[in-house]
């Protein structure tokens, strides 16, 4: 995982759990992220076989020769926001704060969210993923998921409000699954198993008995405990983050060529990457619409 064991990979957890993997014929280890731990490179080292990856940084690491390849998308929308003190009533509040963000974002949505909004880079600051400042200051904004920070922002009591990008036009996928060419041109039966068992997983944790999933999260994590994972699965239901609140997807996991163009044009346009760049060797539809997990 690129990120510590919480409900926003809780299906991954469930498909380990309830023995969609075994039952794929696959001997599959769950291991830990977090911000000082680089998925990508434990990846192309081989050090793992498969990691939940992010669109952008996919498609840089498609500009910079690297072979990796996005072979499902347990979101149809990626969850990231901005998370503002009330009464703010959109991200066009954002004018006059101070800003928390990850280093990483800079090469993620700054560039397109600082234009859209007429922000400075001097309201722009370092986010530790402690949200103490946050708390204390209501002129702090701060990034994050609705289905995580949120969740210590009103257990603090703190009257707030998120707004996710992706309704504001922002494109990238969610919790994406990436592998590498090797990976999955030489063993697409196993890519498109894992896939597969992978997708029940999610559809089994939003939709049906959480319990197992998070039993292994707890044992992963010891901050999650069942409040946590509770609003966290509660917020991922609300959104619809399994089908993005289409009618007719076609199956869980599933990708777009346009979508995958859209990111593309989308990191074009806020100079986030160089024109001409191969953006369709960043992803391979064919292991989601193989898996044929339908939706709930």
């Amino acid at each position: 995982m690129a990120w510590y064991a919480q409900a926003p990979v809780g299906g991954f957890y469930q498909a380990l759990a309830r023995g969609f993997y075994r039952d794929a014929g696959l001997d599959v280890t769950i291991s830990n992220g977090g911000p000082q731990v680089n998925a990508v490179q434990l990846l192309l080292a081989g050090q793992c076989d498969l990691i939940t990856g992010y669109d952008f940084q996919t498609l840089h690491g498609v500009a910079a020769g690297m072979p990796l390849v996005t072979v499902g998308a347990s979101f149809q929308h990626d969850l990231q926001g901005m998370i503002l003190h009330e009464p703010a009533r959109s991200l066009a509040d954002l004018k006059g704060r101070r800003i928390l963000i990850a280093s990483s974002s800079r090469q993620t949505f700054w560039p397109w969210l600082s234009r859209r909004y007429g922000l400075s880079a001097a309201q722009a600051a370092p986010y530790t993923f402690n949200l103490q400042p946050f708390l204390v200051s209501p002129d702090v904004a701060v990034q994050g998921y609705a289905s995580s920070e949120m969740f210590d922002i009103r257990q603090a009591g703190v009257a707030a409000r998120f707004f996710a990008f992706s309704d504001e036009g922002y494109p990238p996928y969610g919790t994406a699954i990436v592998t590498t060419r090797a990976l999955a041109g030489g063993d697409p039966a196993s890519v498109t198993g894992f896939v597969r068992a992978s997708m029940m997983g999610w559809r089994e944790y939003l939709h049906g008995d959480p319990a197992p999933g998070n039993a292994l999260i707890r044992q992963a994590s010891a901050r999650e405990d069942e409040a946590r994972l509770a609003y966290g699965i509660a917020t991922m239901r609300a959104a619809s983050v399994l089908t993005g609140g289409q009618g007719g997807l076609r199956a869980l996991g599933s990708m777009t060529e346009a979508r995958w163009r859209a990111t593309y044009e989308f990191m074009v346009g806020n100079g986030l990457i160089a024109p001409g760049v191969d953006w369709r060797a960043a992803f391979d539809t064919r292991f989601a619409d193989a898996a044929q997990v339908v939706p709930a």
